[in-house]
């Protein structure tokens, strides 16, 4: 076969291909927690024809990768969007913690947070009245820092034992599957009647924050208090909150209800279109 010619040599088959690799050379994979991993081809062994040790997390979390390539629809917080972007601070922390990325304020360190729903089903709709998950993933040179929150700064129970019988009271009735992303029913009330702890976040459930106007212009919060420690060994309790730059800005009921009549994926709609015309959110 009579090798083909190009326009300046270029072969336009090998330069779309090019698109689609990447150069590893010198790279390492890292652990779920960002760690590096020298070797995932061989576990760790007690002595030389041993067999395999449990405490090979390498091992046990390519195998919990592979157990799970097919994963179920989670229980709660399923109907989601995200967006990746970075963090930067605004003025070192050092007096509060010896984390990196809280100590450097010319560092841009590499975030994905996800945007949820609660109740619904990953189909539902966007325009439930209903708390919404805000978790960040923090990239960081020392390993991932997760921070899960939600857009409200306190949860409906003090005691996680509690919680799966919070997410059967709020689920759809077992029988008929209705209704579906609403707490409008006997079997939540039923379990906030009986939970007085719950008052503080169901007065912010049915507030206009829980119909947002947007993803973009809702507010997060760690809702735990967490300790930080610094490099001289001191402690201090801190509280995350996200403060969008865009305002806080909520919804009518009656307004909600239209727009879920016309647009399910009103929420998610909006965050990629805004994303995509540049208009980047910001907190």
């Amino acid at each position: 076969m009579e090798n083909e010619s190009y326009t300046g040599g270029a072969d336009p088959k090998k330069e779309q291909l090019g698109k689609y690799t990447t150069d590893t050379q010198g790279e390492m994979m890292n652990t779920n927690q960002g760690l590096k991993i020298n070797d995932d081809q061989n576990t760790l062994k007690a002595g030389n024809r041993g067999p395999s040790l449990l405490e090979d997390f390498i091992f046990r979390e390519k195998m919990t990768h592979f157990d799970h390539e097919r994963i179920p629809e989670r229980i709660v917080h399923a109907r989601g969007s995200g967006a990746h972007g970075y963090f930067e601070l605004y003025e070192p922390l050092a007096k509060y913690t010896k984390a990196k990325f809280l100590n450097d304020a010319s560092i841009k360190t590499p975030v994905f947070a996800r945007f949820s729903t609660v109740q619904g089903s990953r189909g539902s709709t966007d325009m439930a009245r209903d708390i919404r998950g805000f978790a960040v993933k923090f990239y960081t040179p020392e390993g991932n820092y997760d921070l899960v929150g939600n857009n409200t700064p306190v949860f409906f129970i003090q005691d996680a034992m509690k919680f799966p019988d919070l997410v059967h009271a709020v689920k759809p009735e077992p029988d008929n599957e209705i209704p579906q992303a609403a707490s409008a029913h006997d079997t939540f009330w039923d379990f906030i009647s009986l939970m007085p702890e719950s008052l503080n976040n169901i007065f912010w459930l049915m507030s206009d924050r829980a119909i947002p106007r947007s993803l973009r212009t809702m507010e997060g919060f760690g809702i735990h208090t967490f300790r930080f420690i610094n490099e001289k060994g001191q402690s201090h309790f801190v509280r995350f909150h996200w403060k969008p730059l865009q305002g806080v800005l909520g919804l009518a009921w009656d307004e909600c209800q239209r727009i879920a009549g016309k647009d399910t994926d009103f929420h998610r709609r909006d965050l990629w279109d805004a994303i995509d015309q540049g208009h980047y959110p910001e907190w």
